[in-house]
């Protein structure tokens, strides 16, 4: 069976996270995705390693599926071997540092020439304007983007998220921006510029506190429990901040991630006040409405937590969907890895590595009914110079051996 981006050439010219993670995606869904790394290999590589001299989880986790050459772009030899490899592809990839491929002399105007059905997509921490030249990291552009300032208690410092909404969510709005361009030139035979911020990607995951800061304009929020209201969308801890107020309560035995996340719904409400053994409560004035409720939710949640403290939260969390009451367990790091149905779903895959051995890595979270996913390793450093630079470019070995002395590749 083929795969839905058969025939599709990537030129993956970025590293570290947020360009890796949307070349992959593409990698996973059928495209030759070629990882074109400096002779040194991409940083991440060395980065964070567990096993000396060894490719890190870092790098092999965001490069699976992948063929790697390396080519010093700043030589005229390589410069030359670049522009060959730009006309036989149908995407770039890059996320260096704003300007740095055009000081090199591959500008969106050369590149479209010398391949006009080129789409350049470009990973940059910021748009346009007064932050263009900033550098960008994860949790800058979570902290630009509207993330941290909402994440966290009321009483409690902006905290960042453990998702990489920053990094990885912008490579995957960088994906959806390549696929629409590869769709445009089908119908226009033409390329065309991608261009993703992080901090507009973040932005964009955030926009529904965007959403609650303009309906402040009318008064308080009654989905938040906050007390007070400024003239800004405040932290809420664990509250949703939608229309159905939910917080994670305690289980036992009481470890770091010993909590299931509980919503109550309207109808929710009188099955969860006989599960805790509070009956009383389903046609108390006092509690029986959701805006009765309302003021105190958080007396709510503590009756909730009560009874949920003194038993396993997967007792917890059977207890609670006997009775259709939406929850899920708080999964540590650990738990996820070892999950049974997200093994077998492959959500999370076991890959062969030839020297690290075995890892474990997050699969494609896209399913796509006539283009399953094989993930396969990331690969070593240079690995396909000579498939491609031979067998494709037409060099011959004394060329190979030549760049490789030079330093060209």
């Amino acid at each position: 069976m083929g795969k839905a981006l058969d025939g599709v050439r990537v030129l993956d010219m970025t590293h570290v996270q947020s360009g890796p993670s949307a070349t992959q995606i593409l990698a996973w869904m059928g495209a030759d995705v070629v990882k074109v790394e400096a002779p040194s290999g991409d940083i991440t590589r060395r980065q964070l390693r567990d096993l000396p001299g060894v490719d890190s989880l870092y790098f092999t986790m965001l490069n699976s599926n992948k063929r790697s050459i390396t080519l010093n772009t700043k030589s005229p030899e390589g410069k030359r071997i670049f522009l060959d490899l730009v006309r036989r592809s149908d995407v770039l990839v890059e996320n260096f540092a704003p300007g740095a491929l055009d000081r090199m002399g591959f500008t969106w105007e050369t590149l479209s020439e010398v391949n006009p059905r080129l789409v350049y997509a470009s990973i940059k921490g910021f748009g346009p304007g007064a932050y263009a030249d900033f550098k960008a990291y994860e949790v800058i552009a979570q902290a630009m983007g509207g993330s941290m300032s909402t994440t966290g208690f009321e009483d409690g410092p902006p905290l960042a998220t453990g998702a990489q909404i920053g990094d990885s969510g912008t490579g995957m709005h960088t994906v959806a921006g390549i696929l629409a361009a590869l769709y445009q030139r089908v119908h226009t035979g033409r390329g065309q510029r991608v261009q993703v911020a992080m901090q507009d990607a973040v932005l964009n995951l955030c926009r529904v506190k965007l959403r609650d800061q303009q309906r402040l304009t009318h008064g308080p929020l009654s989905e938040y429990p906050n007390d007070d209201f400024s003239d800004e969308v405040p932290r809420s801890g664990n509250a949703s901040g939608g229309g159905q107020p939910g917080w994670a309560v305690r289980t036992a035995p009481g470890g770091p991630n010993d909590y299931v996340y509980v919503i109550i719904q309207p109808t929710g409400w009188a099955p969860i006040a006989r599960l805790i053994g509070r009956p009383e409560l389903v046609d108390d004035p006092e509690w029986s409405t959701p805006e009765a409720r309302l003021d105190k939710l958080d007396k709510a949640f503590a009756l909730i937590e009560e009874w949920s403290r003194e038993q396993p939260k997967w007792d917890v969390l059977a207890a609670l969907n006997e009775h259709n009451i939406p929850c899920g367990p708080i999964l540590s790091t650990r738990e996820i890895i070892e999950d049974p149905t997200l093994r077998e779903n492959g959500v999370v895959a076991e890959v062969d590595h030839p020297e690290r051995g075995t890892y474990h890595t997050v699969a494609s979270p896209i399913r796509l009914s006539d283009s399953p996913v094989d993930v396969a390793r990331s690969p070593l450093l240079g690995e396909h110079n000579s498939d491609i630079y031979r067998d494709e470019l037409g060099l011959a070995p004394e060329e190979l051996d030549e760049l490789a002395s030079n330093g060209v590749i």
